[in-house]
């Protein structure tokens, strides 16, 4: 961009290109028009490089939630959803981001004070009074777009503050569903070894009874009630995960715990049907559907737009006031007014202002790559969750049987240990493979669900967001 022109001091009317550019509104905006970078400038791939769950032909973003069937996992969204501190904040940072907007389109209209005032006076043994009353008027001319730069740069700093709502909303939903998951597969867990703590229990006090009555090693009475012990402080350790869970549940949602724990308690302890969470979009129609990168995109575009306001504060600025007031005194009546246009240059700065142009670049190029980083991250979780979730998805079968095998073998050595065909080492050695494979299968359960819930998460919940449109 040239160095602003100056007016010759030896015209006669200095000001009449500028007044009737202003009148014409022909003076374009300076500073770049803003583009939102194309595809290949983030480097987006064409397509998915992993496997898409069920080849990707099932469900609709919007109803995963509701295909889980949980009505728990439903009511807890809910009440996250109706007080949440995360969500205040955000509907916060929209009503400031709003006021911005109507306090940068107000910079270019006219500003008009009013003023009165009475006086009373003695002068010389003389008493009068004076009143006056009066109209004062500007109006700053937005020549080279400094108004139109900073309302465009507000409007998209607003439309930022909406989308960060929304993906405060689906991260939310995402956090609320990861615990509720994890809450009950720690149930689950926590019935297994529990119902272990009991057998290992009663293998304890049947060995005690055999000890005494000469028939067992003291051995194996030592070891017995090591595996009691031991299977009792694992019960107590779950439980204690499950509790911190439901803290969290807490601070999410905002109910009370007892409250809570009858919501949760109102359905028996089980996961919700495993689903996977179709995706069909290319990852450049994902774009669309997060919200962080909406906000993303649209602070970029604000850092666009306060070049252009840099800019325009390199070129001269007109103003236009007027003054109209009335005064009487001693019953005479006196109506000055004034009208005239004024024009500022900025003639030495120090370099100043081009420093500011410098400084707004910058800040555009760094607003550019955090976007462009945003996009790349966004890929990624996507191809992660996929990957992962379709691993999951693959295991769940084989980890099943191997559960399914490792107990029917514990309960066939439990079976042999009674009727004192099998060593008690043995029989711990089968329960302890046993309760694995079945943690083993509700953690696979688990993480199934787990990756479903982030890969909502990763292709934006199915938000959707027309550019301007108000929440």
């Amino acid at each position: 961009m040239t160095s602003p022109p100056f007016l010759s001091s030896r015209s006669a009317l200095p000001l009449l290109p500028l007044l009737l550019c202003a009148l014409l509104s022909a003076c374009a905006a300076v500073g770049p028009t803003y583009h939102s970078p194309a595809a290949e400038q983030l480097a987006v791939p064409s397509q998915w490089q992993a496997a898409l769950p069920h080849g990707g032909d099932t469900g609709q973003l919007l109803g995963w939630w509701a295909r889980l069937q949980d009505a728990s996992l439903n009511r807890l969204l809910q009440a996250a959803e109706t007080n949440n501190p995360s969500l205040l904040k955000a509907t916060a940072n929209i009503a400031s981001a709003r006021a911005s907007v109507s306090t940068a389109r107000a910079a270019g209209q006219p500003v008009v004070t009013g003023s009165a005032s009475a006086t009373r006076s003695n002068t010389l043994g003389s008493a009068q009074t004076t009143t006056s009353g009066g109209l004062d008027a500007s109006w700053e001319i937005d020549l080279f777009g400094s108004v139109r730069r900073s309302t465009e740069s507000a409007d998209a700093l607003l439309q930022a503050r909406q989308a960060d709502w929304h993906d405060a909303r689906v991260s939310l939903a995402a956090e609320v569903a990861t615990d509720y998951v994890t809450y009950r597969a720690c149930q689950l867990t926590l019935q297994t070894v529990q119902s272990s703590a009991l057998s290992n229990q009663a293998t304890a006090r049947i060995t005690q009874r055999s000890l005494q009555a000469g028939m067992t090693a003291r051995a194996d009475a030592d070891l017995a009630d090591a595996s009691a012990a031991s299977a009792s402080a694992s019960a107590i350790a779950q439980q204690a995960e499950c509790d911190v869970t439901i803290k969290a549940l807490v601070a999410l949602t905002g109910l009370q715990e007892p409250a809570l724990r009858q919501q949760l308690d109102a359905q028996p302890p089980q996961l919700p049907p495993p689903d996977s969470l179709a995706v069909q979009t290319l990852p450049v129609d994902m774009l669309s559907q997060r919200p962080d990168l909406v906000s993303a995109e649209r602070a970029l575009a604000a850092a666009s737009a306060e070049i252009g306001v840099a800019e325009a504060d390199r070129y001269p600025r007109l103003s236009l006031t007027g003054s109209l007031s009335r005064s009487r005194t001693a019953g005479v009546d006196t109506t000055p007014w004034s009208f005239g246009p004024s024009l500022s240059l900025p003639l030495l700065n120090g370099g100043a202002k081009r420093a500011a142009v410098d400084s707004a670049q910058a800040a555009y190029d760094l607003a550019l790559a955090t976007y462009q980083q945003s996009v790349r991250t966004a890929v990624q979780e996507v191809e992660q969750n996929l990957v992962q979730q379709d691993s999951a998805e693959r295991r769940t079968a084989d980890v099943r049987r191997s559960a399914e095998g490792y107990r029917s073998y514990a309960n066939a050595v439990e079976t042999n240990w009674r009727a004192g065909g099998d060593s008690l080492l043995n029989l711990e050695v089968a329960r302890r493979n046993a309760i694995a494979a079945e943690q083993t299968l509700i953690t696979v359960q688990r993480d199934q669900l787990l990756y479903g819930i982030a890969l909502y998460k990763a292709v934006g919940g199915g938000w959707s967001v027309s550019v301007g449109e108000v929440k």
